[in-house]
């Protein structure tokens, strides 16, 4: 938090408390309501990466990039250091599920680990609870709302914010 003294005209001084950054990460725990995030956004689809990505900036999350394959991920996510990743369970001839461990192998402490699947959880529901990632969101469900609920540790039907310190 910084702070800011202004001198109003008839002379009297205001503090104001302004954030230092509005997109400072506040982990996993903290409430993210109203943060930006930094998005990196792996699927196979180019359709896909270019939808959602329209739908996640036009609802105020930054989506810092693409990736098509694991490797594109590994490389991006070094790179771009986003706060989170959406992973595509199904990319190609790869596993998003091998994607996410060489993430958290890689980035440990870093980036959130979201898996998307036009399946349905329960598809996958041993997969997805032995993997290192958040959570899980079916492409049909992806919004900002249902990222932030996941990052701030929140179940499916809980409101925003509910599971912050």
């Amino acid at each position: 938090m910084m702070r800011v003294q202004l001198r109003r005209l008839c002379g009297e001084s205001t503090d104001l408390r302004i954030p230092a950054s509005s997109n400072a990460w506040r982990g996993a725990h903290g409430n993210s309501v109203g943060v930006a995030f930094g998005v990196l956004i792996v699927d196979d689809n180019r359709l896909f990466l270019e939808t959602a990505r329209d739908l996640l900036e036009r609802k105020g999350l930054r989506v810092v990039g693409l990736a098509a394959t694991a490797a594109q991920a590994l490389q991006r996510t070094a790179e771009l250091r986003p706060d989170i990743v959406l992973v595509d369970i199904s990319l190609g001839d790869e596993s998003g599920f091998d994607v996410a461990r060489r993430l958290a192998e890689h980035d440990r402490g870093g980036a959130a680990v979201i898996l998307i699947s036009t399946h349905s959880e329960a598809d996958f529901a041993d997969l997805i609870a032995e993997s290192p990632a958040a959570g899980f969101l079916s492409k049909e469900d992806l919004s900002v709302r249902a990222i932030r609920r996941i990052v701030d540790g929140g179940e499916p039907g809980d409101p925003p914010g509910a599971h912050t310190r």
